[in-house]
């Protein structure tokens, strides 16, 4: 049970982290189907942080120069769907579909020629990797890390944010009804920046705590293996609201965390299902909750629709 609670909170902290940049993005007016993407250059950024620096250093450093690296990368990586929806007004939906797209072969390319993957590195690197990794882990011996409390830390902060500031009602505003937002002297353009690139910052973050916590992939053989959209799915049945995207992360990370740990069930196990059904259970219940709650979902009014300062 208590590696069932563990396992539980490891992926409810990614696809609250990745939910929560994908709800900042959309508040502002802009889909972020990318968020898969976003997550696999994420962690690109950070497992190049840890192949490349000592493990002599202190811990905490670690983990900050991770996290900056992780930040970093997903936010220069979102620009992508930033400039392409401002500037250009592209269509959102096939850009965010191009990022994914671009995200992997990027990887590809990175593993080709060991950038950022142990199956290829040489020993030192190997060795950096495991040690380096250890700086990240909350409870020595355990599924708990220190990405676990960044993410419930992202969801306070982005709550508080949102509801009780200037920025985050501005930023809603333009996500309903840029327009009036325009009106009253507010910079739409401005405001849709900086949703996408806290989009792409919180994301990337949920990209290394996938990787290095999640499941330890490092060669990203298949990405992220779909979280980017089950984070999407994670975020619309959350009605884009933080707190219920909380509880929402919390469900489908249970979900998840049965495929590591059924086995440990009597009860499951004599039940004789598959592993690979049990990893299918979060996006098999993310469709049939969808299904049934799509019809009462209020997404922001303006999201997908390029704005044009002249339409009224």
């Amino acid at each position: 049970m208590m590696l069932l609670i563990q396992y539980t909170l490891v992926f409810s902290s990614v696809l609250l982290l990745v939910a929560l940049g994908g709800c900042f993005s959309e508040r502002s007016g802009i889909i972020n189907i990318g968020l898969e993407g976003i997550m696999v250059i994420g962690a690109l950024g950070g497992v190049m942080v840890l192949h490349n620096l000592s493990p002599q250093l202190p811990g905490i450093v670690i983990l900050l120069l991770t996290v900056a690296a992780s930040i970093a990368a997903g936010m220069i990586y979102s620009l992508l769907l930033a400039v392409a929806s401002i500037n250009f007004k592209a269509d959102q939906t096939l850009v965010g579909t191009a990022m994914n797209m671009l995200g992997l072969e990027i990887d590809v390319i990175a593993k080709a020629y060991n950038i950022a993957t142990t199956s290829g590195a040489d020993n030192s690197a190997r060795i950096a990797f495991v040690e380096n990794k250890k700086a990240l882990a909350l409870v020595e011996g355990t599924e708990f890390n220190w990405f676990m409390v960044l993410a419930f830390a992202a969801l306070a902060v982005g709550w508080v944010v949102l509801y009780k500031t200037r920025f985050g009602l501005r930023l809603m505003a333009c996500g309903e009804h840029p327009q009036a937002a325009d009106s009253v002297g507010i910079n739409v353009k401005k405001m849709r920046y900086s949703g996408v690139l806290i989009s792409g910052a919180v994301g990337g973050l949920g990209g290394i705590a996938y990787v290095t916590a999640g499941v330890s992939m490092c060669n990203f053989e298949v990405g992220v293996a779909g979280f980017g959209f089950l984070a999407l799915a994670v975020m619309i049945f959350g009605q884009w609201k933080p707190l219920r995207i909380g509880i929402a992360a919390l469900l489908f990370g249970f979900f998840r965390a049965l495929a590591n740990v059924y086995s440990g069930f009597d009860f499951l196990t004599a039940l004789n299902i598959p592993k690979p059904v049990y990893n299918m259970l979060p996006y098999i219940i993310s469709l049939i909750v969808l299904a049934f709650t799509s019809k009462k979902s209020l997404a922001p009014k303006a999201e997908g629709i390029p704005y044009d300062k002249g339409s009224r």
